[in-house]
């Protein structure tokens, strides 16, 4: 009999307030260990509150319920302790240095490393997944292409040898190779043993590769289930996935 994974995050009826709207309403979900879990919903479905309550960036929230990693209670952790403890996050737009070098991009995510060594293995492990950034460490982050910035920011989020990467919104304005690119990415990211938690619009290409599912509308879980299920939801299917891609003839 196959062995169940471990629930490596736990949120358990957790709400978020922006000023006097609540983004998120008794949101309860686990994410197991070794997989990767895809979060849809339309603009505003509270998607990317979701990821920013987990990593603590909005002060005093969650303002109700509980949020466990690895066991651990982190929803009154600061962000650092959060981040210390092994979660690391791309947000949407990659946000990197564009004056900084690829190297020191990389090295600003190296900061929880103990010493050079693991700083020097990390940026190892980093370079294997993105040989690119290899050839490119001396260049001005600023001066890549949407796609390689792209890698660097997920590169410098694994510089911490996180156990839980959190993606918001990998693939966005990516041309459709480079997607591709970012989801294979991903995949390995995944069978390396980091745990992935993703926000996607492409919701199609989120569940190729995803594990688990989840929708959340209007700040509520409205549906949980394996990436397989909901691919098979008629409601899913209409509502995030629109008309499969036509064949090319």
């Amino acid at each position: 009999m196959d062995k169940h994974p471990e629930v490596l995050l736990e949120l358990n009826a957790v709400e978020t307030w922006h000023g006097s709207l609540r983004a998120l309403s008794d949101v309860s979900l686990t994410v197991p260990e070794g997989s990767i879990t895809v979060i849809l919903g339309n603009n505003g479905a509270g998607k990317s509150t979701l990821l920013n309550t987990i990593l603590g960036v909005l002060e005093g929230q969650p303002k109700n319920g509980q949020i466990s990693f690895q066991g651990t209670r982190i929803d009154r952790m600061a962000t650092e302790r959060i981040v210390r403890s092994g979660i690391s996050y791309v947000p949407e737009g990659r946000r990197i240095f564009s004056e900084l070098t690829v190297w020191e991009n990389l090295k600003v995510g190296a900061y929880v490393q103990k010493d050079q060594l693991s700083t020097k293995k990390a940026l190892e492990r980093v370079c294997d997944f993105f040989p690119l950034l290899a050839e490119r460490q001396s260049q001005a982050a600023g001066t890549l292409s949407g796609g390689e910035q792209q890698m660097l920011a997920i590169g410098r989020a694994l510089m911490n040898g996180p156990r839980l990467l959190l993606l918001d919104e990998p693939s966005l304005g990516l041309a459709p190779i480079l997607v591709r690119q970012v989801f294979d990415i991903i995949s390995q990211i995944r069978d390396e043993g980091v745990t992935v938690l993703l926000v996607e619009q492409n919701a199609r290409m989120a569940l190729a590769v995803a594990d688990e599912g989840l929708v959340l509308d209007s700040g509520e879980l409205v549906v949980a289930g394996s990436a397989s299920d909901l691919v098979d939801n008629a409601e899913v299917e209409e509502l995030y996935m629109g008309a499969p891609s036509l064949p090319i003839k």
